[in-house]
């Protein structure tokens, strides 16, 4: 049965059964100190303010996640991602580190050295490893894998040079994004468009404004799921929920432009049918193990309205986490009855299991 569009009037769907983390308690007693590693932000670093404003708030972030891990009676304080960082983590010598590192210098591909720091200290971190960050750093990547575990991602070009012709295989509309960056950066209201030679300026603009390689995709019309996959060490828990747009950002099409990112109105979150849930779980935890991901993570899902097949857009390792309602995996958890505390509690209690073993 073909997806309901947005706004249109649906029969009400029922939210899946609540589910119970794994948590055990007495392991977490047994941290000494755990250290909450966030983004050393500069604007200096950032080719726009756009894209330095999406990354400015995880400072704050940090000690709100420093916060939750007090109320659990444990030892905490954060450490910025800069050029101290490892000479800092010798010297504190923290159990775990809470990595919320998003970006170094501005860039995403520098990401992965976090986790290598903390490999050659060898200190555990939560989150994705390096593999896994240098996966999801880099869409050209991430989809070509993707197709190689058959999970659906709509048809691509990734293009290095200003003046490449777009493939019109690919069929329109088209959606334009940088091949590396998160926060919706370079996806504003105008992203999608209508005609090869609109996507190809904007293709031009886009590399020459922010010198990285961009990948146009056809833009699959129908609803938006946004689907975490969180794993608590005895399984991975698929949650999701169905974006309800409030208007189109361009005046044709949903999704998701960074403007609306300003918007508390912009979409809310509804549960999502059972039959398609039960297709898009199967292929999220496959897209989750294909891609190295570990502990949590976010996919993007746009669900074709006359075919139903989702597709899966894009992929967030280390998404943002924290307490704050306005983050999507912290909101869609909520929604499926996990409220943040038990996901932080659960997440600790996995490492503090191997603490002196």
């Amino acid at each position: 049965m073909p997806a309901a569009k947005n706004g249109d009037d649906v029969e009400p769907k029922r939210s899946p059964k609540k589910v119970k983390l794994e948590i055990d308690h007495e392991a977490l007693k047994k941290f000494r100190l755990v250290v909450v590693a966030y983004s050393s932000v500069q604007r200096e670093h950032f080719a726009t303010q756009s894209a330095y404003e999406a990354e400015v708030e995880v400072e704050q972030r940090a000690v709100e996640v420093c916060e939750e891990i007090r109320k659990l009676g444990i030892s905490v304080r954060t450490l910025p991602g800069d050029q101290y960082f490892y000479t800092n983590l010798l010297v504190d010598k923290p159990d775990l580190v809470v990595n919320l590192v998003d970006t170094l210098k501005g860039r995403d591909q520098l990401q992965p050295s976090v986790p290598a720091a903390l490999e050659l200290a060898n200190i555990p971190y939560t989150g994705a490893g390096m593999e896994g960050l240098i996966i999801g750093n880099n869409r050209n990547l991430t989809k070509r894998l993707l197709m190689a575990y058959d999970v659906p991602t709509p048809p691509f070009q990734f293009i290095r040079r200003v003046g490449t012709s777009i493939d019109e295989d690919l069929g329109l509309p088209l959606i334009v994004k940088l091949n590396e960056g998160g926060g919706s950066v370079g996806i504003d209201n105008h992203a999608v468009k209508e005609s090869y030679r609109a996507a190809m300026l904007r293709v031009n603009k886009m590399i020459s404004t922010y010198h990285y390689p961009v990948v146009v995709e056809k833009f699959i019309d129908g609803p938006e799921i946004t689907v975490v996959v969180f794993d608590d060490g005895n399984r991975r828990h698929v949650f999701m929920g169905q974006k309800v747009f409030r208007k189109k950002p361009d005046g044709k099409h949903f999704f998701t432009s960074f403007e609306s990112y300003e918007d508390i109105r912009a979409y809310k979150y509804t549960p999502v049918g059972e039959e398609m849930r039960y297709e898009i779980t199967k292929l999220a935890v496959r897209a989750f193990g294909g891609l190295q991901h570990k502990d949590y993570a976010k996919f993007d899902v746009r669900v074709d309205e006359e075919t139903s097949t989702p597709y899966f857009t894009d992929s967030n390792p280390n998404t943002a986490f924290g307490p704050d309602m306005g983050l999507p995996m912290t909101e869609v958890m909520a929604m499926n009855g996990v409220e943040f505390p038990d996901v932080m509690a659960s997440l600790l209690s996995k490492y503090a299991k191997d603490l002196g073993e």
